[in-house]
């Protein structure tokens, strides 16, 4: 094709020629010149083909630049006319046949033949200007992200960043919100250029809820692939249609957030999407992006969910959803720190439940769990924020009160004993508890957390020492002083962990208390009872060290150590003259509420070939009342293996008679409280007739506890007692001593 004629004195560059267009093509530039006399433009193919311009010359410069976006318009004419100077400049490009392009145009230095023509040449930078963007962007999201709290911190930088450097108009992120299978898509966070009026698009967008599939963005989280939208008016899928019409907006892109975790699940906490009022497909950078944008905001997510549950073990307690100890602590401390420079008060409730070992013991750590998650639940009704509820570890628990006067304290630890008191239910069983709780105030009980807790902890140790199911509020004028009692906290814990040592160590043993036949003058039987020996000679009663051993798992291990040794004392009698002797043992309530006691016992007894009707379990009133269900089930299934069961300290607790029909028991002990001062009571030997006729009505076999005179046996006798056990009858024997006391079954007193 011809070049048109030029005017004269317009430089020739032969622009059409095929070697001109394919030198320009393959060095990446065009050329124009232009003549301030005339107004003329002049631009080889490829700058035509950049500024898609119809002709090779333009006799104004609109016919040029008719594709440049209006903001860059000023600066290009300046430039183009020679107003700008030497230096280079950018400007976008947008047309139908290659969308958006980033042009450099850049002035030549003019040629001394022809001074009067401006000339320059034309670059397209697109992929490097897009590049940079995409560089720009990423470094800025990562900044943004990566130092964020919260998502919702960053999430509106992130839509405004994208559709600054990317040019888009309108930009959402749809947050799921509840489950996967039956939540909903939510639009939480938008962003619009304020000179752009979306308003109206942008309240539809927050008050819709998109259920997954539904409309193109419950399609793209469902899927979880990225979808074009080219005519939001006209797209079915678009269920805003009506209001992008009315805004003006014409296509989007639309994809998703996910991310996969270490266990190979894959999430996907959202959707992003974004909107312009131009067809934007041809040109779009997002597409190319979207992947990172997306990875980027899951990996934050991501790590924001981990420092969530990282921050909820740090400060929860996994089992309660209370406060854990370590954090209750470090709220308590702050607290008394933030109260002593305002010269505030407040109170700290100790709690520490009663009779919950047992509850473990008898149906398992299961159901221990649920007692404790239940009394949490609970303890968070009668105490709600502003107070803090923590558990402390096992079945302790505290309160940090804020309001500290005496009528409201006064009706929260009732509220609370009253939550502990109430039955808790576990497969079909109510299970009975109790609280025992230590008020501490500040400042008069202590400046910091560890002093309030001592203090309360002191509070609460009185009311153990009481009964429990009680509460106490420290008082510096109380009995003891504060001093004294964390010096016998001191002991009381010094002594357990030199209990623990005596069962490792072998410092404890047995001796055995004869049980005598006071009508034939024989042995009966003996009662097992444990002492503890310390190695420098000194030895501990036993009415010291078991209540130390009750309130702690100690119990159960020196319980089971007892059935054992006892067990294979009694299998070293067989074949001798004590051969069959029956020997009743002493049992915790921890012990005789577990379910796993009778089997245990049965393998025992039968790895040491000691007959199950030689052993006789004691248990008292106190431990039958405590959970009357479970002793009950445990005691039909030792009787039904062989073992035998006394009732211990018999008349001492609130045992009812029709309870008494039913029980499997083969023997009842009447207290040594009766039997004190029957030779000068009447009431006492009433009591002990009446037990004795009972006992015989029942066919059970009746011993009298702590016969120490003469004048108590012959009142005894005189009831009809058979069976009697006491100092006059026999000390408390190691088994060679009483197997050298009675080489035979006679019973010789000692």
């Amino acid at each position: 094709m011809q070049a048109p004629a030029l005017p004269a004195g317009t430089p020739r560059c032969d622009p059409d020629t095929a070697i001109q267009a394919d030198l320009e093509r393959a060095a990446g530039f065009g050329q124009w010149w232009y003549d301030p006399m005339t107004g003329q433009s002049l631009l080889s193919a490829m700058a035509r083909e950049y500024l898609e311009m119809p002709g090779e010359s333009a006799d104004g410069l609109q016919g040029c630049f008719g594709h440049v976006f209006e903001d860059d318009l000023p600066e290009l004419i300046c430039l183009w006319t020679g107003a700008l100077g030497q230096r280079p400049l950018d400007i976008r490009v947008i047309g139908l046949a290659h969308g958006l392009r980033w042009l450099r145009v850049t002035p030549l230095p003019p040629d001394p033949a022809r001074p009067r023509w401006r000339h320059g040449l034309l670059q397209d930078i697109t992929d490097l200007t897009h590049a940079a963007v995409r560089e720009r962007l990423g470094y800025a999201l990562t900044e943004f992200l990566v130092g964020t709290h919260t998502l919702e911190d960053a999430i509106i930088n992130v839509i405004q960043l994208i559709c600054r450097n990317l040019g888009w108009e309108w930009g959402a992120y749809w947050r799921m919100e509840g489950g996967e299978a039956d939540g909903e898509l939510h639009c939480r966070h938008f962003w619009h250029p304020p000179d752009r009026d979306l308003e109206q698009f942008s309240a539809v967008s927050a008050a819709l809820g998109m259920a997954p599939g539904d409309g193109l963005v419950g399609r793209v989280w469902a899927s979880g692939n990225a979808e074009w939208v080219e005519d939001m008016s006209a797209d079915r899928r678009f269920l805003r249609r009506r209001s992008a019409n009315m805004c003006g907006l014409w296509s989007g892109y639309v994809f998703p957030v996910t991310y996969v975790s270490d266990d190979g699940e894959r999430h996907r906490p959202g959707v992003l999407e974004f909107y312009s009022s131009l067809s934007r497909q041809p040109d779009a950078q997002l597409p190319k992006v979207s992947a990172t944008i997306g990875a980027l905001i899951a990996q934050t997510a991501q790590r924001l969910e981990t420092e969530t549950v990282i921050r909820r073990l740090a400060q929860v307690d996994e089992m309660t959803e209370l406060d854990n100890r370590g954090y209750f602590y470090n709220q308590l401390n702050r607290h008394c720190a933030l109260q002593q420079r305002q010269d505030g008060r407040f109170a700290l409730i100790f709690i520490d439940l009663d009779r919950f070992k047992p509850i473990n013991d008898a149906f398992g750590h299961e159901a221990g769990n649920a007692v404790l998650q239940e009394f949490a639940r609970r303890l968070r009704a009668v105490a709600p924020a502003p107070a803090r509820v923590g558990r402390l570890g096992g079945d302790e628990f505290a309160v940090l009160v804020p309001d500290s006067s005496g009528e409201r304290l006064a009706a929260l630890v009732d509220a609370i004993l009253a939550a502990a008191s109430r039955p808790f239910a576990y497969a079909d069983v109510a299970v009975s508890m109790s609280a025992s709780i230590g008020v501490a105030r500040f400042p008069e009980n202590g400046l910091s957390g560890p002093e309030l807790l001592r203090s309360a902890d002191a509070a609460m140790y009185r009311v153990k020492q009481n009964g429990r199911n009680g509460s106490n509020v420290f008082s510096t004028s109380s009995p003891d002083t504060l001093a004294e009692q964390r010096d016998r906290l001191a002991r009381r814990m010094t002594m357990e962990a030199e209990l623990r040592d005596a069962l490792q160590t072998g410092q404890l043993s047995l001796v055995y208390q004869p049980i005598v036949d006071i009508v034939a003058g024989q042995l009966h039987g003996v009662e097992a009872l444990i002492r503890w020996h310390k190695p420098g000679g000194e030895s501990v009663p036993p009415d010291v060290f078991i209540p130390i051993a009750e309130q702690s798992d100690l119990i159960i291990h020196i319980g089971r150590w007892v059935l054992g040794q006892t067990l294979h004392d009694l299998s070293s009698l067989q074949g001798g003259p004590l051969e069959g002797l029956k020997v009743h043992v002493n049992m915790a309530a921890s012990e005789f509420t577990s379910n796993a006691l009778p089997e245990m016992l049965r393998a025992m007894s039968m790895r040491l070939g000691v007959p199950a009707p030689q052993v006789v379990l004691e248990l008292t009133e106190g431990m039958l009342m405590s959970q009357p269900e479970q002793v009950m089930r445990v005691m039909h299934r030792l009787r039904e293996i062989g073992f035998e069961i006394s009732l211990d300290d018999f008349g001492m607790g609130h045992s009812s008679l029709a309870m008494l029909k039913s029980l499997p028991i083969s023997s009842l002990k009447i207290d040594r409280s009766f039997v004190r001062d029957l030779a000068s009571g009447e009431r006492d030997r009433a009591i002990a007739q009446t037990i004795m006729d009972l006992g015989q009505h029942l066919q059970l076999e009746v011993i009298a506890e702590g016969i120490e005179d003469e004048a108590q046996l012959a009142v005894l006798q005189a009831c009809g007692c058979r069976l009697g056990q006491g100092y006059l009858l026999g000390r408390p024997l190691p088994l060679d001593d009483l197997l050298h006391a009675f080489p035979s079954r006679r019973h010789r007193p000692g």
